[in-house]
């Protein structure tokens, strides 16, 4: 695996730093000499995580509490870290809402579609500007098995992560052009705080194994500068085969139709 720090610059951004996969992204890039930018809305988990990288590795990391989906988030963002060598942005601050799209919150579901979508869009052209004016530097933007295809009652969750898989994959070839690498990562299903203690949904009784955060992270960090776009564990990349080659869409959407429902609580299919 190349060296990021030398590779790109010397600090790292990670959204959605206070747990799950943006945890694991961060204690991986200070394990292998990173500085960082943490930032998420729980100031407190932040410090945590903090204090925690410092006395492991001896890296340094600065908290920005932020919530993303403040108007002016991502130019807030960009601004308190100016004065850093950001070398790395990895977009992965997220949040979904399951079961029937006409049962779900309106604003609840306008909020996936900012967060998951218009954010790390955001976030790209920001810094990406700033990657592209030094010549250097890396994103990761972060997608789902989901993405790959329609996927009821997960419905704005997945036409999410299909425009960021969509938009990571274009922004790449262009990005490639004046030095900076652009990765999407998919996930299957994972054992995040989101995940366990999400209301109207069990992921565990979907038929593919719960990934673990830190496989993500690894696996997100090893491709960069190498992949466009990496499918995280092999049961996931099955699916993603059969729902581009073997399946009819119309098939595609029933079977995960079928699925999802079944994982839904009760008072969700009604």
């Amino acid at each position: 695996m190349k060296d990021l720090r030398s590779s790109y610059g010397d600090y790292a951004v990670v959204t959605g730093a206070s747990a799950g996969i943006g945890e694991q992204f961060a204690r991986q890039l200070a394990a292998k000499g990173m500085n960082l930018v943490l930032v998420a809305r729980r100031k407190d988990r932040l410090e945590a995580l903090a204090n925690e990288i410092a006395q492991q590795h001896g890296t340094l990391a600065e908290v920005v509490e932020l919530d993303l989906l403040a108007e002016g988030a991502a130019d807030e963002l960009l601004r308190r870290t100016r004065h850093l060598n950001i070398g790395m942005m990895i977009a992965n601050a997220g949040n979904y809402v399951a079961g029937p799209f006409l049962s779900n919150d309106l604003g609840s579901e306008v909020d996936v579609l900012s967060l998951n979508a218009v954010v790390p869009m955001q976030l790209a052209h920001q810094f990406g500007r700033r990657f592209a004016q030094r010549g250097r530097g890396a994103i990761i933007l972060i997608s789902s098995t989901v993405g790959a295809g329609p996927a009821p009652y997960l419905a704005n969750y997945a036409a999410a992560k299909a425009y960021i898989l969509s938009l990571g994959q274009a922004l790449g070839y262009e990005f490639k052009r004046v030095g900076v690498d652009l990765l999407v990562v998919s996930p299957g299903p994972t054992k995040t705080e989101g995940a366990t203690n999400a209301e109207g949904i069990d992921f565990t009784k979907l038929p593919v194994p719960m990934m673990v955060p830190a496989k993500v992270a690894h696996v997100g960090l090893k491709n960069v500068g190498r992949r466009g776009h990496v499918i995280v564990g092999a049961p996931n990349k099955v699916m993603d085969f059969m729902g581009k080659h073997l399946m009819p869409r119309p098939l595609y959407k029933r079977m995960y139709g079928r699925l999802l429902f079944g994982a839904l609580d009760a008072d969700n299919r009604s």
